[in-house]
């Protein structure tokens, strides 16, 4: 498994296969997305400002993208991100999440002074659930009727993760490309 730094552009296309697929969209507040361009709008959106922070998941070191691994703060305190991925159906089932998110919470830690990593997940989004737990974070409670999405009024399930709990050792470790 590689990582590199997302390129909206570059690796839109091959993102599209997750963004524009309806069953992969399901947890996410929007629909799926109707084209490639609005995939490619979308990752420049989520990912500005948070470049150094946003990968994308590659099962060779040249393949197209698989997957998307990110960490963004927006919230009221610069210590406190949110983590998020997604991964292609076709390459499920290889832990590329948990190994990813693995490294980049990692990296978060060790090059700012993030105390918390947050996971707003849906509470029958059992995939995610399962991947969280994997990694160590803590199930901090349930927000009933937080959000509104294209499937309707649904809860957030909060998993959190403070710079002082232990994580688990998730290998093997992804290979970083610059």
């Amino acid at each position: 498994m590689y990582m590199r730094p997302l390129n909206p552009i570059a690796d839109g296309p091959a993102l599209h296969a997750i963004f524009g697929n309806p069953d992969c969209c399901t947890w996410l507040p929007d629909p799926a997305f109707p084209d490639v361009k609005t995939t490619i709008a979308k990752l420049k959106s989520w990912t500005d400002g948070f470049e150094a922070t946003s990968w994308t998941i590659a099962p060779t070191e040249d393949g197209p993208a698989v997957g998307r691994i990110s960490l963004y703060n927006i919230g009221r305190d610069p210590n406190v991100w949110e983590a998020a991925c997604m991964v292609a159906p076709a390459a499920r089932g290889q832990n590329f999440a948990a190994r990813g998110l693995s490294y980049a919470i990692g990296f978060l830690f060790a090059t700012t002074t993030a105390r918390r990593v947050y996971a707003d997940i849906d509470p029958d989004n059992h995939a995610s659930l399962k991947t969280f737990e994997k990694l160590g974070f803590t199930r901090e409670g349930q927000l009933r009727g937080e959000w509104e999405t294209h499937i309707g009024i649904r809860d957030s399930v909060i998993y959190g993760l403070l710079r002082t709990d232990p994580r688990p050792d998730i290998t093997p470790h992804p290979s970083i490309i610059a």
